[in-house]
């Protein structure tokens, strides 16, 4: 059964580095963009793929990594914010702020419908995508407990 939960969660910090690798492409491209409010379609296919990207390694990472080192370690599921704050305790995060800020801008993301307000989503995916990515090492130095 030990064995299992390994591999298993080797395959979700996989399909995390992937998720990293491809949000840092996204974002590499995008980071070139003026946010002006005369996008061109191709730069507006290009934000809109990096907040979907964004989107799936914030989930990837505090809805299945995060919950899966917490059952590693022992302790209690609780909300999300408890999930972040044990993340910032361990060391695997920076900023339990940050994250919280990364999490309410997913579900803004998620439920964002308004042209006028996606600019404001576009400039905040560009600005906490670095501590996102940056996350990413972080989590699977701290990982390689369970994984070796």
């Amino acid at each position: 059964m030990i064995n299992h939960a390994k591999e298993n969660f080797k395959l979700l910090l996989s399909d995390m580095e992937k998720a990293r690798d491809i949000l840092l492409f996204s974002f590499s491209k995008c980071s070139k963009i003026n946010m002006t409010e005369g996008l061109t379609d191709n730069e507006m296919e290009s934000l809109e793929a990096l907040t979907s990207r964004f989107s799936r390694l914030s989930d990837i990472l505090i809805q299945k990594v995060f919950r899966a080192i917490d059952i590693f370690d022992l302790d209690d599921e609780g909300t999300v914010r408890d999930r972040i704050n044990r993340a910032e305790k361990k060391g695997y995060i920076d900023s339990a702020d940050v994250f919280i800020d990364i999490r309410i801008l997913r579900n803004e993301i998620s439920h964002e419908y308004k042209t006028e307000t996606i600019y404001s989503i576009y400039r905040k995916v560009l600005g906490l995508s670095p501590a996102l990515l940056e996350s990413v090492s972080s989590v699977v130095e701290y990982s390689k407990k369970y994984t070796s």
